[in-house]
């Protein structure tokens, strides 16, 4: 993790010293969804914002990993709680540096998971695997709005790539963009337990503390 953190500062500082209109790197991988009028590629891109979410989640997910070696050390199933944190960490990578909303929305459900796992690490209390339940039910809901939005965008812009989505934008319909507005909104509401999807995350605390949600 702590590797991760030094290559981010990296690309930081390489970031810094290239003209504004460079700073953003994209990268295709390969084609991911070519199904009739609908082609999505899987892809990167390393931009001022994404560079800043980069260093947040590496060095924020550096001092947890460092914390829980001491607190978990005692913990026979350790290996397990290490591998379900670093999936968030993927996922978390992931949603920050996908180039479409698809990718976004993948690395959005690994979140999801990976907090349900954490959540219900110690999932033979009960109340543990009954919080856990909550959380990814609940997430499961907001999630409906993430998915109503990239429906919307495909149907009004034929694309859900961000740069596509923000070329057409523009001159979008009014009523398309309220409700991509609005049902991100309603993804958001969800994934930061905000009301009225807020009910799983005091329960979340059955997880192992100081664990990302």
């Amino acid at each position: 993790m702590l590797t991760s953190f030094a290559v981010g500062a990296t690309l930081f500082v390489e970031m810094l010293g290239r003209r504004g209109e460079s700073r953003a790197i994209q990268q295709t991988l390969f084609s991911w969804v070519p199904v009739g009028e609908l082609r999505v590629d899987f892809g990167l891109q390393l931009d001022q914002l994404s560079m800043c979410f980069v260093l947040l989640i590496t060095g924020v997910g550096s001092l947890i990993h460092i914390y829980s070696i001491g607190y978990m050390a005692d913990d026979p199933d350790r290996r397990r709680f290490f591998a379900h944190l670093n999936l968030f960490v993927a996922a978390m990578l992931l949603l920050v540096l996908a180039d479409n909303y698809l990718g976004l929305y993948l690395g959005w459900e690994g979140v999801g998971l990976a907090s349900y796992l954490l959540i219900g690490f110690w999932y033979e209390r009960p109340s543990a695997a009954t919080a856990a339940k909550k959380a990814f039910v609940v997430n499961r809901v907001g999630d409906v709005g993430l998915t109503v939005a990239m429906m919307v965008m495909f149907a009004a812009f034929g694309t859900i790539s961000f740069n596509g989505v923000f070329t057409a934008a523009s001159s979008a319909d009014e009523r398309a963009l309220t409700a991509i507005g609005l049902s991100l909104l309603w993804a958001a509401c969800g994934k930061s337990a905000q009301v009225p999807l807020q009910s799983w995350l005091g329960d979340a605390m059955e997880g192992p503390p100081r664990c990302p949600r």
